[in-house]
């Protein structure tokens, strides 16, 4: 059932006052999992880096401890790495306030098939 032409107009006005508000543009970044993701996987580039000279460095000057920690941390900055790529990937809804989360491993329907249904569902009363 689509909106009238004045719940568009209302849908619009709130749309345009919530771009407008930045507390509420920080708070849904700040809950984005991708903003995190990026930050992650670039320290994890880092560390895979990091890991790479302790490698070669111990290997040069023939301090095997020192190959080995450098490929362990090698290895723990991939795993690091390829774990903030899929949170990126995620598109679980977070709530802007942070109290409620939602995550789920099965794909569910789209957010319009959620909202359609919400639609259906919701109480017939005069509000």
């Amino acid at each position: 059932m689509p909106l009238s032409e004045h719940e568009q107009r209302l849908f619009e006005q709130i749309e345009r006052s919530l771009a407008e508000d930045p507390k509420f543009a920080s708070a849904v970044r700040a809950t984005d999992p991708r903003f995190h993701a990026k930050r992650r996987m670039i320290a994890a580039a880092v560390l895979l880096l990091a890991g790479m000279a302790l490698l070669v460095y111990g290997v040069a000057i023939s301090i095997p401890p020192l190959g080995v920690g450098g490929f362990v941390v090698m290895l723990g900055a991939l795993v690091f790495g390829v774990q903030a790529y899929r949170r990126g990937q995620s598109t679980d809804l977070h709530a802007v306030g942070g109290t409620a989360t939602r995550r789920t491993r099965q794909r569910r329907a789209g957010l319009v098939d959620r909202l359609e249904e919400r639609w259906r569902r919701r109480p017939e009363g005069d509000a």
